[in-house]
């Protein structure tokens, strides 16, 4: 029984790694891709008029959007990423015979209905139970879309996982968890909404944020005793037009 566990936590494990790695590799690929272009606007391969259209916030979107199909589990992100700048670069092409405006809530109802459709898809070995992620292998996956939660850990062997929020808001208590042994990551992304994540005063927590146009905020009080070194929890935070925050009681 405890081999079984053993072989299914590492799988899970090695899960996460692999997402964590094609997210690495799609964000090499982008650099590499915009420095080519860039060259090539440089030297005049490629007409100077088009760079108002590859250097846009709207660009950046699509190319954000297509770095998280890469790495997560769910689409849902990156679509929406890549269909709100899809919407406002297509001015940029040219006068069109109609307000890219008529296209927006068009385009909502899309990904309305694309996040209806993947939603059902969570990932096996998370239950819900009046507030409460029961856990059975210490990871949390956490997905909140056009509404909010409020949720909390219990589990005594926490190890992570992702919490994600797009339109929407999520809470997840940690104060009633226990972190296992070894070092942990928690990956937090908030896309047009916000993420608040409480954690035991005692945590040994590191904090790293990465967001673009949002922010998060590490809230956490001070405390005079020395948090357990051989049990460590890294926060990647990341947030576009978004933001969230990190706290304790």
């Amino acid at each position: 029984m405890n081999s079984y566990f053993e072989k299914h936590s590492g799988d899970t494990t090695d899960k996460y790694s692999n997402c964590r790695r094609m997210k690495k590799y799609a964000l090499g690929a982008v650099a590499i891709l915009a420095g080519l272009i860039l060259l090539g606007l440089n030297v005049g391969f490629i007409p100077i008029t088009w760079k108002s259209i590859i250097f846009s916030w709207q660009m950046l979107l699509i190319a954000l959007g297509v770095i998280s199909l890469f790495g997560r589990e769910s689409y849902v992100p990156g679509i929406i990423l890549i269909l709100v700048g899809g919407i406002f670069i297509i001015p940029k092409f040219g006068v069109l015979p109609f307000s890219v405006h008529s296209l927006f809530w068009p385009a909502i109802l899309i990904a309305i209905g694309l996040i209806v459709l993947f939603k059902g898809f969570r990932r096996p070995g998370l239950h819900r139970s009046k507030g409460n992620l029961i856990l059975e292998e210490g990871y949390i996956n956490e997905e909140t879309i056009f509404g909010g939660t409020k949720q909390q850990v219990t589990h005594q062997s926490f190890k992570g996982g992702r919490i994600s929020c797009i339109f929407g808001g999520a809470e997840v208590d940690l104060t009633k968890a226990a972190l296992a042994p070894g070092e942990h990551t928690l990956e937090i992304s908030a896309i047009f909404g916000g993420a608040t994540v409480i954690v035991p005063a005692d945590w040994k927590v590191v904090v790293k944020n990465s967001s673009i146009l949002g922010g998060f905020e590490d809230k956490r009080r001070v405390i005079k005793e020395s948090p357990d070194p051989t049990r460590i929890l890294i926060i990647k935070a990341e947030a576009i037009f978004g933001g969230g925050e990190i706290k304790s009681y």
